[in-house]
């Protein structure tokens, strides 16, 4: 499976035209990265340690080391041509999947439904930071403490009050989707009961309202019999819940 960190997957001709990325490409994207394409307040340092280059990011207090031999190793595998502007776009995509401080979550972040669990069985509430267009998870760092999580997370609940939602009916059923950035659809479920009342305004009056969630994906919305036959004939795993259960998920 091609790492989406890196970009878009390449196209057959350019997969089979690749060579071996290697250390020094990536040590060369880094010199070639200007202000222009690095975040304010992110610093990026080539280091030399014991077992090879380090490519060190530091931010807002967060720290990311990486040997360049294992991002090379993973652009290679991830089919990223060996030629200066693809490694160097590829690194770039990889610095806007990296880390997010805690800081950056509080200040920015989303709340958006993420699985809980690593067999897709539970779902529950993740802050997300949006950069370049990609909602990237908040993984809190070791010194973040209770009240960092809380004022983390409920900053992000309150902004996904705010969150712009565009609402599709299609029959019996309402698919609601984020007009800009695919992955922050489900952020329009921190308010369910404003969902049923604008889809009950189009003409569509849920009875027995669900939603069915496939995390970084539109949510629809449908009575539970249709909802139930929505999951089934999806093919990627997804969550029926009746809407009320909304307000007990908890955190990932």
């Amino acid at each position: 499976m091609t790492d989406l960190r890196f970009g878009a997957p390449a196209g057959l001709l350019q997969r089979l035209a690749r060579g071996e990325v290697r250390p020094g490409d990536v040590r060369e994207a880094v010199e070639q990265l200007d202000d222009r394409l690095v975040d304010p307040g992110l610093q990026l340092d080539v280091v030399d340690a014991g077992r090879g280059p380090l490519l060190v990011l530091e931010e807002a207090g967060r720290s990311t080391r990486v040997l360049l031999a294992e991002l090379a190793t993973a652009m290679t595998r991830a089919h990223v041509a060996a030629t200066p502007d693809a490694v160097t776009a590829a690194l770039t995509s990889w610095l806007t999947h990296r880390p997010v401080p805690d800081a950056a979550a509080a200040d920015t972040g989303v709340a958006v439904l993420d699985w809980a669990d690593p067999r897709h069985a539970r779902l529950g509430w993740q802050v997300v930071v949006v950069r370049d267009g990609v909602p990237v998870p908040w993984r809190p760092t070791a010194a973040a403490g209770p009240a960092v999580l809380h004022q983390a997370r409920s900053a992000s609940l309150g902004r996904s009050f705010t969150v712009a939602a565009e609402l599709r009916v299609t029959g019996p059923v309402g698919v609601w989707t984020h007009p800009e950035t695919p992955g922050l659809d489900t952020a329009v479920l921190v308010r369910p009961e404003w969902v049923h009342a604008e889809m009950a305004d189009r003409g569509l009056r849920l009875r027995d309202m669900h939603v069915v969630v496939t995390p970084r994906r539109p949510v629809a919305c449908a009575d539970a019999g249709v909802a139930r036959r929505l999951a089934a004939e999806g093919t990627e795993p997804c969550r029926t819940l009746p809407w009320a259960e909304l307000a007990d998920l908890g955190w990932v």
